[in-house]
């Protein structure tokens, strides 16, 4: 299931913040400003919610870490979840199997970064496409989902990650100003529920 906050400024902080876990309200109260904030919150709330309506767990999650520091539900680790954010909205992704997700803001970049990110097909994919700034941001959502996905994090060689073992799925809300990709392997695609998006 899919949950997205397009609202981030509704939330009431100061409110918010005594209603999520101590350790999560540490991690948003790391950010100086007060946007990094908000979409920390956002994201967790997200979870929250999904942890309710799909699972009726009502308790705040405590989160411990992988090796390479992806969080799983210290009570519930068969439950699999993924949280990205952007300045334009949050997300979470609950599953039945380990799932990746990477939302960001469609901006211009740098052609040092598409050099550094892309191989040799994704940067003509990019150099020939109507609007490069939504190509590239589409294939970065692409490999840092698959990075989340694996736990991993961000690579040395991003250029050559990507691959048929696993499955995308990207939305592209160009009226919105994000694009999002879930990841997934393609394995559990026969047993995962339906994907719903829930806008919140």
């Amino acid at each position: 299931m899919i949950y997205i906050n397009e609202h981030i400024n509704d939330i009431n902080l100061s409110v918010a913040l005594q209603e999520i876990s101590d350790q999560r309200r540490e991690q948003a109260l790391k950010f100086k400003n007060e946007l990094g904030q908000r979409l920390c919150v956002a994201a967790y709330l997200l979870l929250k919610q999904g942890l309710r309506e799909e699972y009726g767990i009502i308790d705040n999650p405590i989160f411990g870490y992988g090796d390479y520091g992806k969080p799983f539900i210290v009570d519930h680790p068969d439950i699999f979840f993924n949280m990205s954010h952007c300045r334009e909205a949050a997300i979470c992704v609950l599953s039945d199997s380990p799932v990746g997700v990477d939302i960001e803001t469609i901006r211009s970049f740098k052609e040092s970064l598409v050099n550094y990110t892309m191989n040799e097909s994704e940067c003509n994919q990019i150099e020939n496409a109507d609007h490069p700034e939504v190509e590239f941001i589409r294939l970065w959502t692409m490999k840092e989902s698959l990075m989340k996905l694996t736990g991993k994090g961000i690579s040395n060689n991003m250029k050559d990650i990507l691959t048929d073992e696993v499955d995308f799925t990207t939305v592209e809300c160009l009226d919105r100003g994000y694009i999002y990709t879930i990841a997934r392997k393609r394995e559990t695609l026969a047993t995962e529920k339906k994907l719903f998006t829930l806008a919140v």
